[in-house]
C-alpha cells in the first residue's frame, strides 16, 4: 500500500504532463519486474495438461522399466541354468576322473600284492638255496674237518 501512495504522492507533485508520464512508466516497470508477465503464469488448465503428460510419461516409463526388468529377469534366469547345466556337466567329469583314479589305485594295489607275493616266494627260495648251501658248505667243510682230524690222528698213532 505504501508503493500506492508513493505513486500518488509522485504523480501530484509533478509539475508537468511529461513528468507525470515519467513516473507512470517508473511504475510500470517496477511493476513488471515485481510481477511476470500474465501469460508467463499458469493456469489451471495448462497445469493439469502438464500434470496428465507428465503423468502419462511417467506410466510409460513404469511399463519400460518393468519390461527392462523382466528382461534381466529372464536373461539372469537363463545364465543360471546355463551355468547349473555347465557345473552337472564339470561335476559328472570329476566324478568319471574320481573313478578312473580309484580303478587305478585298486590296479596298482593288486600289482603290489601280486609284487609282494613274487618278492616273498623268491626270499623264501633264496632263504632255502642259502640253507642248502650252507648245509652244503658246512657238511664239506665238516668232512674236510674230519678227514684232518683223522688223518693227523692216524700220523700219530703212527700208522
Amino acid at each position: 500500500m505504501t508503493s500506492v501512495i508513493d505513486l500518488y504522492e509522485q504523480l501530484s507533485s509533478a509539475p508537468d504532463d511529461r513528468a507525470r508520464a515519467r513516473v507512470i512508466a517508473e511504475a510500470f516497470e517496477h511493476m513488471e519486474q515485481r510481477y511476470p508477465e500474465v501469460t508467463d503464469l499458469a493456469t489451471g488448465t495448462s497445469l493439469r495438461e502438464t500434470e496428465l503428460r507428465l503423468q502419462k510419461e511417467i506410466e510409460q516409463l513404469r511399463g519400460e522399466v518393468h519390461k527392462e526388468i523382466e528382461q534381466l529377469r529372464g536373461e539372469v534366469h537363463k545364465e543360471i541354468e546355463q551355468l547349473r547345466a555347465e557345473m552337472h556337466q564339470e561335476i559328472g567329469e570329476v566324478q568319471k576322473e574320481i573313478g578312473e583314479i580309484q580303478k587305478e589305485v585298486l590296479q596298482m594295489r593288486s600289482e603290489m600284492r601280486q609284487m609282494d607275493h613274487r618278492l616273498q616266494k623268491e626270499i623264501a627260495q633264496t632263504k632255502g638255496e642259502i640253507i642248502k648251501w650252507t648245509v652244503t658248505w658246512t657238511g664239506g667243510l665238516l668232512m674236510t674237518h674230519a678227514a684232518l682230524l683223522l688223518a693227523g690222528l692216524k700220523y700219530l698213532l703212527g700208522g
